[in-house]
């Protein structure tokens, strides 16, 4: 890692400075970077938005953010003061184009002062319908500079759907090229998700194994959980396919059916993972009731609160047809993986929040033990936990201490905090010194985007034209419609989770 003097000076534009994601998450990160002598010697932080702040009073607000967000508690007030020096508020109305002068005129003062080498990096934190409109005023107004130092940092959605996504994708390429556009995907910043490819191709014992000849299914399954909350509106627009399967889900997939890469190159491993999504079995109009499953949950109890359903939701139609869980089912057509199920499963208002990725792997050839004394035989598993506890676990068959020879299912744990001292850093803040790095790799292509919205584009079209009659179909607090117990069951399997430990 470069030192904080070697780092190239960097501006930050954050378009949205006053919105929630700034203040719960990038404020923090980059806090967190500079405490940690991760940020340049020289940096500049300018917050932008339509509420008029003067620096001082922008400055206070980003100092509650921190000390209510960030993962290392209360600022220290040292280290807050020389920080905040280097943040500026300019005020902008995306619609009136001619505040974009006032930031050049902000940008440039800090480019004069820091030097040639001076890197900008736009961050568009604001409602995706923003997006072209700010790409759009930044070229007109010569604020691109050149490829090595511009950058322009994207949150998802990346489009509503493959033909937004392919206009957007056009739109960008006319202004940037592809190499300063980094379209941001949180899930990859995690460290258990950074960890797959560490476990994956740095080590030798799995990847003989990591193929159709051992491994009889995988799961990805990440549940929620809290409702919608506040975020109604958005939600009736997009609906879990969209916004968890497209993007993360499909995400974990990539990483573990991916292909060794030839080094650690950020076009290469993601050169790779199209190639998975190329992979992927398109889905047929008639295979969608068998391969995919649409929920929404109605009212209920969690920890011990009643909870409203979905269409009682603020922002949501009484009538909706939007799904709030989604499970399907996907086979990737290659050497590796041909005729090896992967589910993925994603839903709101379940029994736990959780992320895991379940390795199946196939049962012994040949059974030596009698039904008494492997009477919980279960065959190995290969756990991968992001959330509640970053861990990694092998499930495997072992003695039960004793006179009598009775197996049972014990855990190989490698769990972060049990191993390491240091708080794993947030995503963000992973992110965000990748983008100040120019590094690549845990941000997103355009035709990965393109290559994830062809796959789930024939489950949404048949979804929206066919309103579902069952809906709401799922309690809060459950584990989902009982149609995806049905998805797994019948191929005889069962969705798998990883008990909470107090």
């Amino acid at each position: 890692m470069k030192k904080a003097s070697k780092l190239n000076p960097t501006i930050f534009v954050i378009f949205g400075g006053t919105g929630d994601l700034n203040k719960r998450k990038l404020a923090p990160a980059l806090y967190n970077l500079y405490t940690e002598g991760y940020m340049p010697s020289k940096f500049a932080i300018i917050g932008t938005g339509r509420t008029a702040f003067t620096d001082e009073k922008y400055q206070k607000e980003l100092l509650h953010s921190v000390n209510e967000f960030s993962r290392n508690g209360k600022v220290k007030k040292d280290k807050w003061d020389v920080f905040s020096q280097s943040i500026h508020y300019c005020t902008i109305d995306i619609k009136s184009q001619q505040t974009f002068e006032n930031l050049k005129g902000e940008i440039e003062k800090y480019q004069a002062d820091f030097g040639e080498n001076t890197q900008v990096i736009f961050y568009l934190a604001v409602a995706p319908n923003l997006f072209p409109l700010i790409a759009q005023c930044l070229h007109q107004y010569k604020l691109t500079g050149n490829e090595e130092n511009c950058r322009i940092v994207i949150e998802k959605p990346f489009g509503h759907d493959l033909e937004s996504a392919k206009e957007l994708n056009l739109l960008l390429s006319g202004i940037f090229t592809e190499k300063q556009i980094y379209r941001i995907d949180h899930y990859l910043g995690k460290e258990t998700v950074q960890n797959m490819m560490a476990f994956r191709f740095a080590n030798s014992l799995f990847e003989p194994l990591w193929n159709r000849t051992y491994i009889e299914h995988i799961q990805i399954s990440v549940t929620e959980q809290l409702g919608v909350g506040d975020r109604g509106g958005y939600y009736e627009g997009a609906g879990a396919l969209r916004d968890m399967i497209q993007n993360h889900l499909l995400q974990l997939l990539c990483l573990v059916g991916m292909e060794a890469p030839i080094s650690f190159n950020a076009d290469e491993i993601r050169d790779r993972k199209v190639e998975v999504l190329r992979a992927v079995r398109p889905f047929k109009p008639e295979e969608i009731s068998s391969h995919a499953v649409r929920g929404q949950y109605s009212k209920g109890w969690v920890e011990g609160k009643e909870v409203p359903g979905y269409r009682s939701e603020n922002g949501v139609d009484a009538h909706s047809n939007t799904e709030t869980f989604a499970a399907v089912k996907f086979f990737i057509d290659n050497w590796r993986w041909q005729g090896i199920p992967f589910y993925l499963r994603t839903g709101k208002r379940m029994n736990q929040t959780s992320s895991i990725i379940t390795i199946q792997f196939k049962d012994v050839p040949h059974h030596i033990f009698s039904n008494n004394v492997a009477e919980t035989w279960q065959q190995n598993r290969l756990i991968i936990s992001i959330q509640p506890e970053a861990s990694i676990r092998l499930q495997v068959q072992s003695k039960r201490p004793g006179l009598d020879m009775v197996l049972n299912p014990v855990d190989m744990v490698f769990n972060y905090k049990g191993t390491y001292e240091n708080d794993s850093p947030e995503a963000y803040e992973t992110l965000l010194l990748d983008a100040i790095l120019g590094d690549q790799t845990l941000f997103m292509r355009g035709d990965q985007v393109e290559a994830a919205w062809e796959l789930v584009m024939p489950i949404i079209h048949t979804w929206e034209n066919k309103k579902s009659l069952s809906f709401p179909n799922y309690a809060a607090d459950s584990w989902g419609p009982e149609e995806a117990e049905a998805l797994i069951a019948r191929d005889g399997y069962h969705w798998f989770t990883l008990p909470i430990k107090d």
